[in-house]
């Protein structure tokens, strides 16, 4: 176990470049081109980039939309990883938006099963899929942050692979889980945790089933979800509850960021 902790590097922190307050910065942010997108537990405000000034909003039902975790840009559309925290057994669910028109389009139910799903991402033909598991609210019996695991599905939500978290990482996450996660797009894997300032650079191992912890970095923000920038792939997005903000930083240091 020796070896491998010594492997982990430590990154210098992310400058923060950016500010942008927004009301619905509380638990995710997205990004295209043009606008910004905060997301809570019922509502995503639509952010100009440039300006600042918020141009809609989506409100949905709280009873329906209980707890969106977090969302992610994919083909025109914001895809969001939502759940029934802190209800018991977890269920989760997938849900689509229209950006241009802001209105939520269409659902994918998963029920209960591996956790509670908090992100959710498109990468290499495949979705892949944050479960959190706790070990106080929200948690199940006989489960806690140790059993949260990443899915690989198909793009028809066929399981395709299952890992579970670096142990190292684990112990940070403690007694919460993943809030937030992005592909880079030279291949890692930045995850993020639920109340610890900092964000940690994983990668897929070549054979068992846990990841591996190549990297951790400081970050301006508490954990939450994360996403990277549509148009500046090494600057990342994260939000500030107390502060209500959305905040861009560079990330310090990757050869995989891909810009």
């Amino acid at each position: 176990m020796l070896a491998v902790l010594l492997l982990v590097a430590t990154l210098p922190p992310a400058p923060e470049i950016r500010r942008l307050p927004a009301e619905e910065a509380n638990q995710g942010v997205a990004t295209d081109a043009r606008y910004i997108y905060a997301i809570t537990n019922d509502a995503i405000g639509k952010y100009d980039r440039s300006t600042g000034v918020r141009v809609a909003q989506w409100k949905g039902d709280p009873r329906i939309f209980k707890h969106m975790n977090s969302c992610a840009m994919v083909r025109a559309e914001l895809v969001c990883a939502a759940s029934n925290y802190p209800d018991v057994p977890m269920a989760s669910s997938i849900e689509w938006f229209d950006v241009k028109a802001m209105r939520h389009v269409r659902s994918r139910s998963l029920g209960p099963g591996r956790g509670s799903l908090t992100w959710l991402d498109w990468r290499d033909g495949s979705w892949w899929a944050c479960f959190a598991n706790y070990g106080g609210k929200g948690g199940e019996p006989g489960r806690d942050h140790r059993l949260t695991t990443l899915v690989r599905y198909t793009a028809n939500f066929v399981e395709e692979g299952a890992w579970l978290f670096p142990e190292s990482v684990l112990a940070r996450f403690a007694p919460y889980s993943s809030s937030g996660g992005a592909w880079t797009r030279g291949g890692e894997l930045i995850v993020t945790g639920h109340h610890v300032p900092e964000a940690y650079v994983l990668r897929l191992p070549q054979a068992g089933s846990r990841l591996e912890h190549i990297a951790t970095f400081a970050t301006p923000t508490d954990g939450q979800a994360i996403a990277l920038d549509a148009n500046e792939p090494s600057v990342i997005w994260s939000v500030s509850r107390s502060s209500k903000q959305l905040v861009a930083s560079r990330l310090p240091g990757l050869r995989t960021a891909g810009d």
